[in-house]
């Protein structure tokens, strides 16, 4: 699936070389950062059921630029995991949660939900812009105060003037 100029993001296994180096340079970079590698809270596994995927983006010379995830928690809602972009190319970040967004859609979610640390300030910010909101802290993230979590809507709204008549 084309994600913009000079990118592609498609669905790939978590063991593909490219993958496995994507998805150690997103923990060394959370363990400098947060002093967590965020391995704990991810599970392959979690991303290769019917419902789940993994992708990673690529540029033009078809080098792996970032990578992102999705996993079941509900049967409505899906959650983000491993969302990493080796800033190479503006715009890694969004092309990857905009084919994200996409897929859980088509897998019949009907909202998306992620957690990040709160020193991450970069990520805060990146995810309000694309329309998360906070919301309480969830699953293995109540009570942890390091923790941030979000939630978009993937249903489109519609008021009345949007009806046909």
């Amino acid at each position: 699936m084309s994600a913009g100029p000079g990118l592609a993001v498609r669905a790939e296994d978590t063991q593909t070389p490219d993958a496995m180096l994507l998805l150690d340079e997103l923990s060394e970079r959370l363990s400098q950062m947060t002093g967590s590698s965020g391995k704990a809270s991810f599970d392959v596994n979690d991303v290769r059921g019917d419902r789940a995927c993994f992708v990673v983006a690529r540029d033009t010379d078809a080098k792996p630029v970032g990578c992102g995830a999705l996993r079941p928690l509900t049967a409505d809602i899906a959650e983000l995991k491993r969302m990493y972009s080796r800033g190479t190319l503006p715009g890694i970040g969004a092309a990857l949660l905009a084919h994200l967004e996409a897929k859980a859609q088509q897998l019949g979610y009907t909202a998306l939900r992620l957690e990040t640390r709160a020193v991450n300030g970069r990520a805060v910010a990146f995810y309000e812009r694309h329309g998360y909101r906070r919301i309480a802290n969830f699953g293995r993230y109540a009570g942890r105060p390091e923790a941030v979590c979000f939630e978009k809507s993937l249903t489109t709204k519609h008021d009345e003037s949007d009806q046909l008549v």
